[in-house]
């Protein structure tokens, strides 16, 4: 069942974050992320959504991008390793997309790494419609690419 995160997941998608590979570092901006989006410490239009099976097994955290009309950031989706290829990425990204639509987004945005090692993650989008929009090397590191993927919401407006 995808749901709204609360607070009380925190621990659970620290621990997904940690099992798909997210750096120390990383695991502690997570947590101060979930802290204030999750904590009342924040009054934007972020939303995270959870991946419900008893407990939480994946995750997804969307934004909109600032000084546009109706552009959002798909910042965070995550299954539990031995959770994925059951179509519940998939779900939660409709779900996310299903969510924007209804408040009326044109555009979804997600960025990944270019790495071989994420070519399933990049195949994972295309499959999902998103269409390759820009690549910005060595953006992460030294031979590490950011691929920014696209996918229109809506009709656009002629």
């Amino acid at each position: 069942m995808i749901r709204p995160t609360t607070p009380d997941d925190t621990a659970a998608l620290i621990a997904l974050a940690d099992a798909i590979g997210f750096e120390p570092n990383e695991l502690e901006v997570l947590r101060e992320m979930l802290s204030d989006d999750l904590g009342g410490n924040s009054d934007s239009d972020r939303f995270w959504l959870t991946d419900d099976d008893g407990e939480p097994v994946g995750v997804a955290y969307c934004a909109p991008e600032r000084m546009t009309n109706g552009t959002w950031n798909l910042l965070l989706i995550a299954v539990q390793p031995d959770r994925q290829g059951q179509g519940r990425g998939t779900a939660l990204l409709r779900y996310v997309e299903q969510t924007l639509m209804a408040r009326g987004a044109r555009l979804l945005l997600v960025e990944t790494s270019g790495l071989p090692s994420f070519e399933r993650t990049r195949a994972f989008y295309r499959k999902c419609g998103y269409d390759e929009e820009a690549r910005i090397r060595d953006f992460y590191k030294a031979g590490d690419d950011k691929i920014v993927y696209r996918k229109a919401l809506v009709a656009q407006e002629q």
